[in-house]
């Protein structure tokens, strides 16, 4: 039970659990699961109650429980108590504090990232205004690597992202070739395949790993299918760079995605022992997204933001190249409007780059929210002050093949202008010995004739 007194007013908070739901801002995911605080009384009551709770509270008690959740036993048997003991005296209000100090720099935080759990990532959030979110999390490197260097201090990746809507191949490497021009592609070249075809699947990747290898291209590719496709393609001899999945927090949750952990170890085992890396051997990509516990009705009664930090303890186990969260694709049943989509999605790259991920940011919409591109650019413009690790770069910024409104290649350009970010700089210098940037970095016109162009396949997938 816990309590606090605000003018005059006694309020009472049953659980920790709901101390942490009624101290999120409002939104319409946690309206929905009945977990939200009725009034912006209630909700500053329980920040005021949060504020005052020691981080080992969260040592102390599972928000899921630890019999039932391979979740929370992965972030309690995984806990680093040494990197937790020079923060372990702080209440979390004095850890947002700490947090915003000029001591606190990215030596400080990659040291003590360990040491974080989920929960108290989650937790210091909430207290915190935007504009906080964004200085702490600016604070943090997280740097990966495949076949090039992703995350470094004043670098901005993009994955390039060329869907179809029926895995036609001349229609995704168009797509593909037109992000490569306007210099898209150092995260990763990722598909969303439209189907479970193993067929398919085994010709986009042929298709992708012919492109960057013929041209010489230090990125990565990936078909976004289930990891248990990925494992069977890897068997049949496939070109598997990274190996995909969505993942979530809780393991009611991932098992809905017919996931457990035990899979995710042996397919990243199965891509480590490819050595397609040139680099480094960061081989998975996950995505995840605030909601999706709810969607599964596997939340636990736990606020979904809470839900999302827990999710990213799942990718930190696996020591992801990339990692995104896809912040507005689940609609406004989770998260209402702009405003909505905005602090989540600096939420979610504060909690993820706290925690030690290569955090980025599907920075995107459904038509049926009360968002529009405007409050895209918005989020876009903020997440990379922050220090986003890499963004995702459509045609236009609208997905055809999934039906949502995301990024585009020009919004990429945007930013990297605005805010003099660069490319992982492998792929810059390939993109400078291409003539496709100039010596500054800034594009250049092709034309029809440029090489790349010859890369566009014959024919369809049937």
């Amino acid at each position: 039970m816990y309590k606090t007194t605000l003018a005059h007013t006694t309020w009472t908070f049953a659980s920790l659990k709901e101390v942490m739901a009624k101290a999120s801002p409002a939104r319409s995911g946690d309206q929905l699961a009945g977990v939200a605080a009725a009034s912006a009384e209630e909700r500053m009551a329980a920040k005021f109650v949060l504020a005052d709770l020691p981080l080992t509270t969260f040592l102390n008690q599972a928000l899921v429980p630890y019999e039932e959740d391979e979740v929370t036993r992965l972030i309690m048997d995984t806990h680093d108590h040494d990197a937790f003991s020079s923060i372990s005296h702080l209440t979390v209000g004095e850890f947002r504090d700490w947090l915003l100090e000029d001591g606190t720099d990215h030596t400080v935080l990659t040291q003590v990232a360990p040491g974080i759990t989920p929960e108290m990532a989650a937790a210091v959030s909430k207290l915190m205004r935007n504009q906080d979110l964004i200085l702490a999390a600016s604070k943090c490197q997280v740097i990966t690597r495949f076949r090039n260097t992703i995350g470094l201090p004043g670098h901005l990746s993009v994955r390039l992202q060329p869907n179809h809507p029926t895995d036609d191949l001349q229609g995704i490497a168009a797509s593909m070739l037109d992000g490569l021009l306007y210099g898209s592609g150092d995260a990763v070249v990722g598909i969303n395949p439209a189907s479970d075809s193993l067929p398919v699947l085994e010709r986009l990747n042929y298709m992708l790993d012919d492109v960057i290898s013929r041209f010489e291209i230090p990125t990565q590719s990936c078909v976004l299918t289930h990891v248990t496709n990925t494992l069977q393609l890897m068997e049949r001899g496939a070109p598997v760079d990274l190996v995909f999945q969505s993942v979530a927090g809780t393991q009611a949750a991932n098992s809905g995605f017919g996931i457990d952990l035990a899979m995710l170890g042996e397919a990243r085992d199965a891509a480590l022992s490819l050595k397609r890396g040139t680099l480094g051997d960061n081989v998975m990509y996950f995505e995840t997204g605030q909601g999706s516990c709810l969607s599964a009705d596997a939340h636990h009664g736990v606020d979904q933001q809470t839900c999302e930090a827990r999710a990213y303890a799942v990718a930190r186990h696996f020591k992801p190249l990339l990692v995104n969260t896809v912040v507005g694709f689940i609609g406004p049943e989770y998260l209402y409007d702009g405003k909505q989509i905005i602090r989540a999605g600096l939420e979610d790259h504060f909690c993820g780059k706290l925690l030690g991920l290569p955090l980025g940011c599907d920075v995107c919409y459904t038509n049926h929210a009360e968002a529009d591109q405007d409050d895209m650019d918005t989020l876009l413009t903020l997440l990379a002050a922050a220090g986003l690790t890499f963004l995702i770069g459509v045609p236009g910024a609208d997905d055809i093949m999934l039906n949502y409104q995301s990024t585009s290649f020009h919004d990429a350009l945007y930013i990297r202008r605005l805010l003099g970010l660069k490319h992982a700089p492998e792929f810059a210098a390939w993109l400078e010995r291409m003539q496709i940037i100039d010596r500054a970095g800034q594009l250049r016109l092709t034309g029809a004739s440029h090489p790349l162009l010859s890369a566009l396949p014959k024919g369809e997938v049937a």
